[in-house]
């Protein structure tokens, strides 16, 4: 097998690396121009930045999950800021913006001649990534047999390019992101549940706007000072009519439309003083929105549940070993104990017949003694069914 690093050694291929990292580069350049501080103190945003430290030092696989404009790929690059591997490159693949026909290219090269159009063997984002991080943002948008490749890199860490007959062995830390239920989408056959659980090792949720509202006031001045120094401006005051809007305001949008809503702003301020035009936020239904979320996740929460019920009823109560819950979940012993504890799942009733060992009886034997006519009793022995 081939790996990366003798294919680096060729120079005409080291060549080519270099040009595909200068045709990336510009990408970094505007992530890095971009607001790219996680700001907050919320209890919510707290609790992530918490699970950001935890798993940052490792190389597991995550899976941050949350509304549009939350910050997940903030909180990606945080991950890799604070690993082994921050200083080698993280490469962002936004897997909805790439047509279906190309991701697999995009993600895995393609050789020369492969299909129309390639005219010359091209590197893909694993390549370019190797020994850093890739964060597969809007992950729930590949195509099934992009999905397979990709499930592949996770299992065997390597992979071929497209046209390609040469395995490629890789060492990439993934990092996925999905607005979307991957739940859902597997219950509907579009996304593939072993590589759901190959990606969820350890999930990061991203709480909305809405539920951290007390980060508001923190955000808005961070994004009114980098706004203003961006277009020249100096604003010495937020106006407390435009805070109090500001923190009234449901942000179906999350972050990314209150930062658009303050460059809005700070582009129309002609004072010193900060303010909002009202007529700009369109008041949303958060009600009915929040009651539907909590409906899907108590829909998802059930569908979970039944998984795990079923798998425990197949492995008859075992949750690790081979023919355990957990092997036919294709997640850890750990996370499988944790699901089964916060779904309040009674593993016990599963255990029929799986905590006896073949061989032996459910019971030795029983004596009864049941009663003549006459008063006097005849022992009777029954034996139990082995268990083969």
């Amino acid at each position: 097998m081939a790996s990366v690093a003798v294919i680096m050694a060729d120079p005409k291929q080291s060549e080519e690396r270099l040009k595909h990292e200068s045709v990336a580069l510009p990408e970094e350049i505007d992530m890095g121009s971009m607001c790219d501080k996680i700001v907050g103190t919320s209890a919510a945003l707290q609790r992530v930045l918490s699970l950001v430290s935890k798993v940052a030092p490792t190389d597991a696989s995550v899976l941050i999950t949350g509304e549009t404009g939350t910050g997940k790929e903030l909180v990606a690059r945080a991950i890799h800021k604070q690993s082994r591997r921050s200083s080698l490159p993280f490469v962002s693949v936004n897997c909805a913006g790439i047509p279906r026909d190309l991701i697999a290219s995009e993600l895995f090269g393609h050789e020369k001649g492969s299909f129309t159009g390639a005219i010359q063997r091209r590197l893909g984002r694993f390549e370019l990534a190797y020994g850093g991080t890739i964060f597969l943002d809007e992950v729930g948008e590949l195509p099934l047999e992009t999905q397979i490749a990709l499930l592949r890199v996770l299992q065997e860490h390597e992979f071929e390019r497209v046209g390609g007959t040469r395995s490629i062995r890789t060492n990439v830390r993934v990092i996925a992101a999905t607005n979307r239920n991957l739940q859902v989408a597997i219950q509907a056959g579009t996304f593939r549940s072993d590589l759901f659980y190959r990606l969820n090792v350890f999930p990061i949720d991203m709480p909305p706007l809405r539920e951290r509202r007390e980060d508001i006031p923190v955000l808005v001045e961070y994004f009114v000072d980098h706004c203003a120094r961006k277009v020249g401006k100096n604003i010495q005051e937020i106006t407390k009519e435009s805070l109090d809007l500001l923190r009234s305001y449901p942000w179906p949008g999350n972050i990314r439309e209150l930062q658009n809503v303050i460059e809005r702003s700070v582009i129309m301020c002609e004072t010193g003083n900060f303010s909002v035009d009202k007529t700009w936020l369109a008041q949303q239904p958060v009600a009915s929105e929040a009651k539907n979320q909590s409906s899907f996740s108590q829909k998802l929460a059930s569908q979970e549940k039944e998984m795990i019920e079923s798998a425990l009823r197949e492995s008859e109560g075992r949750v690790f070993g081979p023919s355990g819950a957990a092997a036919k979940l294709g997640i850890s012993r750990s996370t499988l104990e944790s699901k089964i504890r916060s779904l309040r799942i009674n593993k016990n009733r599963f255990k029929s017949r799986a905590g006896m060992p073949a061989g032996r009886s459910w019971f030795e034997s029983v004596s009864i003694t049941p009663l003549r006519a006459n008063g006097r009793g005849v022992n009777c022995t029954f034996r139990g069914v082995t268990r083969r």
